[in-house]
């Protein structure tokens, strides 16, 4: 099956569904898209119109719909709940999980991150600015919160001394990450809904607010994929480097169209995710200790 991801922000179009197919109605006439085949569905221009049957078309396939803002970063996502066949007893595990263990979960993930930024700056720079040292020093829970000095190691190496990593921030740099994040947001979410798991219980973000906490804690050490690919785009086009269609697909192919050395096997990253989420859900029911987050 081809993985797809349909960004929808350049014109106003139709959105239908007919014989399990997305029709995209354009004023020059229409195509369709296999709903099997669509990963996520991005809606940003104001003028688009679609029908319920598009919205439970995508879900009843496995995907996702991500809505935009008038600025055209995402600020809604909807997600499938009904993919896995033992959902109930995978949730009733995830909500029952104590402490310990999801502080042991959450310490695998931040030394995941961190190597993972390491393993980014060592490409680019040949060093990895103290950052492998740092991961060895992760504890449960991440109690010395070891992510946060990373962090600030990280970015000024990465993005320049004069950097500031602040997720409302609308600078062209920081707008480039959080539409990058909010489609990485997206594939790990539906990863997490395949595995039977519902992506607002987290093992570490706890936010009565965020209907995705789970998803927030899943995609950390993928993250470095998305500020590699900003990275590069801002490398290209300097620092004033434009949220348009060519960048939005740069980041959407470093997302969903390239395939990941892992393992020595090479798969796309949904197929990784989906891993990581099912290893998830085998530490909640007591199968194993350790996530499965791979090198990429």
């Amino acid at each position: 099956m081809e993985e797809r991801f349909i960004d929808l922000s350049e014109e106003a179009v139709g959105l239908t569904v007919r014989l399990d197919q997305l029709v995209i109605k354009r004023e020059q006439g229409e195509h369709t898209v296999p709903l099997e085949d669509l990963a996520a569905l991005v809606i940003s221009h104001p003028a688009i119109h679609l029908s319920q049957a598009v919205l439970a078309g995508v879900a009843s396939h496995g995907g996702c719909v991500i809505v935009c803002d008038d600025k055209r970063l995402p600020i809604g996502l909807m997600l499938p709940i009904t993919a896995h066949y033992v959902q109930s007893e995978n949730i009733a595990a995830q909500v029952e999980a104590p402490a310990p263990l999801k502080k042991q979960l959450w310490k695998q993930v931040v030394r995941a991150k961190i190597l993972a930024q390491a393993r980014l700056l060592h490409l680019q720079f040949g060093r990895d600015f103290g950052l492998v040292r740092l991961a060895e020093q992760v504890k449960s829970g991440d109690t010395g919160n070891v992510e946060a000095q990373a962090s600030r190691a990280y970015w000024p190496a990465l993005l320049g001394t004069q950097f500031r990593r602040i997720p409302g921030a609308t600078d062209p740099a920081n707008r480039l990450l959080n539409y990058g994040y909010a489609v990485l947001r997206g594939v790990v979410g539906r990863a997490i809904c395949a595995a039977g798991l519902h992506p607002s219980i987290g093992i570490h973000h706890h936010n009565r607010y965020d209907a995705f906490c789970l998803a927030d804690d899943l995609m950390e050490p993928f993250r470095p994929l998305v500020d590699a690919a900003v990275r590069e785009i801002l490398l290209e086009n300097g620092s004033e480097a434009p949220l348009d269609k060519e960048t939005k697909a740069v980041l959407i192919s470093a997302l969903i169209s390239k395939r990941f050395e892992a393992e020595g096997e090479a798969r796309l990253l949904f197929d990784l995710l989906s891993r990581v989420a099912a290893s998830l859900a085998q530490a909640f029911a007591g199968e194993r200790k350790k996530l499965y987050l791979p090198e990429l």
